[in-house]
């Protein structure tokens, strides 16, 4: 008996399998980090808050070491540590239902807010967007807009599939709505991945930590919302942050 199926067919069928068992496993991260309309803050093993301490606030040396992007003022009573990607579907939920309280505090001089930039999408999917999106934010943090920049990358963010961020003028042209951001050092440092190897220490730090989920949240040094019948919500961030001031 001769087989009369096309050349290729099976071959195809298998990367339509694979590509549906992507989406799902995508699905299915992005349901676990929500809870009853809230997103459920992913908790690291005990042992990351150790980890953060030695991490956060370290200076990006010779030596090799990493250092998270830090906002708000050194001295603000409460600091809050993210480990988040740029492509991660939990992140950008995470941003937009905390985004306004956590601007709110920290431009009121009450929170410190620590950022660690993984490339965990693109290790786990491929490309590249993780990684430069990581890098222009870096950029935008040594021009001072940060976190415009931060969010507006967010506001932004492709599917999980897309690696959109992965080219470098999209980045380039999504800096342009930035007030004073699209300068000549600001567009050559992204252009040349002037961050690079800070980001990768970065990752490097995270993955050596033993985290492997995005986003995870400490709030001066403890995991947040550690109780999964009581989360974290902005409103009790808020009451966390008042009570320390």
């Amino acid at each position: 008996m001769t087989d009369d199926k096309p050349p290729g067919a099976a071959s195809a069928r298998e990367r339509l399998r694979v590509e549906r068992e992507r989406e799902r496993q995508s699905a299915k991260r992005l349901r676990t980090l929500k809870m009853a309309g809230l997103v459920v803050l992913v908790l690291a093993v005990a042992a990351l808050v150790a980890v953060a301490v030695s991490v956060t606030g370290k200076g990006d040396n010779a030596s090799g070491e990493a250092r998270p992007v830090t906002t708000g003022p050194v001295g603000a009573p409460v600091t809050m540590t993210v480990y988040e990607d740029f492509r991660c579907p939990g992140c950008e939920a995470f941003e937009s239902q905390y985004r306004e309280t956590i601007n709110d505090l920290r431009d009121a001089g009450k929170l410190r807010v620590e950022y660690h930039l993984v490339t965990l999408i693109d290790d786990n999917l491929g490309g590249q967007g993780s990684q430069y999106a990581a890098e222009a934010a870096m950029c935008a943090n040594d021009a001072g807009r940060f976190v415009p920049y931060h969010d507006l990358l967010y506001t932004n963010q492709p599917p999980e599939q897309k690696d959109a961020f992965g080219d470098r003028k999209y980045l380039l042209r999504l800096a342009r709505q930035v007030e004073g951001l699209s300068t000549a050092e600001f567009e050559t440092c992204v252009r040349d991945g002037h961050n690079a190897d800070r980001v990768a220490r970065t990752n490097n730090a995270f993955l050596d930590a033993g985290i492997n989920q995005t986003p995870t949240v400490l709030i001066d040094g403890k995991p947040a919302g550690a109780d999964p019948a009581d989360p974290l919500t902005p409103q009790k961030l808020r009451q966390i942050v008042e009570r320390k001031n």
